[in-house]
């Protein structure tokens, strides 16, 4: 168990857990923290996702995307009652630390995660990556064959490398125009 800190303060601390399990687990604890009385030592529970454009089988899909699949990060002043309390959660299997003391997450790193999480353009998930051969299925070179040189994955474009009259030619193309050979 933790050693009890002169000064209490309150920060972010990471939980690992069973991988699948992190909603239920921020739910749990929020729950715990309720029934409890705990409010005053725990105060947020967040499970960081982003929204990303996925593109499989020509369908294109916004799906939210845990960042740190296995993990939830909590904010709260530690103490032998709160570190219990978070620690008994099911499906939460220890805090990221060393041994059984909790090391805070530092306010800079909380806060290039929280700008991330600000981020409301949701990114491209492309299903290919660089030398891929794939069949161009729309367009112009539809039936072309090809290899990824370039993925764009702000723009949500590829770039192909088409050989026509024996040279490479490049073509931007968007993801739905290919398919993976």
């Amino acid at each position: 168990m933790p050693r009890q800190q002169a000064v209490e303060q309150k920060d972010w601390y990471v939980l690992h857990t069973y991988s699948g399990y992190e909603d239920a687990v921020a739910k749990a604890l929020k729950q715990r923290v309720e029934n409890l009385g705990m409010e005053d030592k725990i105060f947020n529970v967040l499970v960081p996702k982003e929204k990303k454009i996925k593109i499989k089988d020509g369908k294109r899909k916004t799906v939210e995307e845990k960042i740190y699949p296995g993990y939830v990060l909590v904010e709260m002043i530690v103490t032998n009652d709160s570190w219990y309390v978070v620690r008994n959660t099911p499906n939460v299997t220890g805090f990221v630390g060393a041994g059984t003391t909790p090391v805070p997450v530092s306010p800079q790193e909380i806060e290039i995660l929280k700008k991330r999480l600000g981020v409301e353009t949701p990114q491209y998930k492309i299903e290919v990556k660089i030398g891929d051969v794939v069949k161009i299925i729309d367009g112009p070179f539809k039936d072309f064959d090809g290899r990824i040189s370039e993925i764009d994955e702000e723009r949500g474009k590829v770039k192909v490398l088409v050989n026509m009259f024996g040279r490479d030619t490049p073509l931007e193309l968007d993801p739905l125009q290919i398919k993976k050979i």
